[in-house]
């Protein structure tokens, strides 16, 4: 189901837990997720394996079971522009498999990660069939647009403190990740490696921008991860 050759012949059926994850199966009509379960397949993807690559042509819609994934890609004097991060619930792609296009983006793991997988024949299907599913894509690219629009302004920005801000509030978002979010407070599990790996600051830079929100009372930090208090805070950036 992915371009690596070993990681397509370890792809499997998910099974009911793991169809649990998949949200959107939920807004489906019970013909159509029938359909749509018998296509899906789940994959391991381990810390440095690629899922997508620029230029590769796209055969899935992908989306985090479990685990999580970076969405970035390389300038002309090859450094690396992370876009954002991908944690359990967050499903991406839709724009390149609307328009059946080659990727211009590279997907790679940052830790274990299970990775579910729709065939692109099936989310055209579904598009054609489905109003639920066609209202949950909208739903996606609407806020997709407006993470982006986000990004442009936070590259302007000369604050460490609000990059990290900014990057903890697209991970916690509740349109994009409501199996991550269920409510204010949930604990979004990443480690401070991972969250520097995605704003591209040093783990100690990372580390004082954590302690800085802390103290305002936005996030709390605890073993295995932090949790988001004041959302909206983190979308503007405090």
């Amino acid at each position: 189901m992915a371009p690596d050759k070993s990681m397509h012949s370890r792809s499997r059926a998910p099974n009911a837990q793991e169809l649990a994850n998949i949200h959107w199966l939920e807004v489906l009509s019970p013909a159509d997720r029938e359909r749509a379960i018998a296509a899906l397949l789940v994959v391991d993807a381990y810390a440095g394996d690629y899922l997508c690559r620029v230029g590769r042509p796209v055969t899935y819609w992908f989306g985090v079971v479990e685990g999580l994934l970076k969405m970035s890609t390389d300038d002309a004097h090859g450094k690396t522009m992370t876009f954002q991060g991908l944690p359990p619930g967050g499903w991406f792609g839709e724009g390149t498999v609307l328009k059946r296009e080659p990727y211009r983006y590279n997907i790679q793991a940052l830790r274990k990660t299970l990775v579910a997988g729709l065939p692109v024949d099936t989310f055209h299907w579904l598009l054609d069939h489905s109003i639920g599913f066609n209202r949950f894509i909208m739903s996606q690219l609407n806020e997709r647009l407006g993470q982006f629009i986000a990004a442009r302004e936070l590259d302007r920005m000369n604050n460490p403190d609000a990059r990290v801000a900014r990057s903890l509030a697209n991970l916690s978002d509740p349109v994009l990740f409501p199996v991550l979010y269920p409510g204010l407070g949930a604990i979004l599990r990443i480690t401070q490696q991972e969250l520097a790996y995605l704003v591209g600051l040093s783990r100690q830079r990372v580390n004082t921008a954590l302690v800085a929100l802390q103290t305002r009372g936005v996030i709390r930090i605890e073993y295995g991860g932090l949790r988001v208090l004041d959302l909206a805070a983190l979308k503007a950036g405090v």
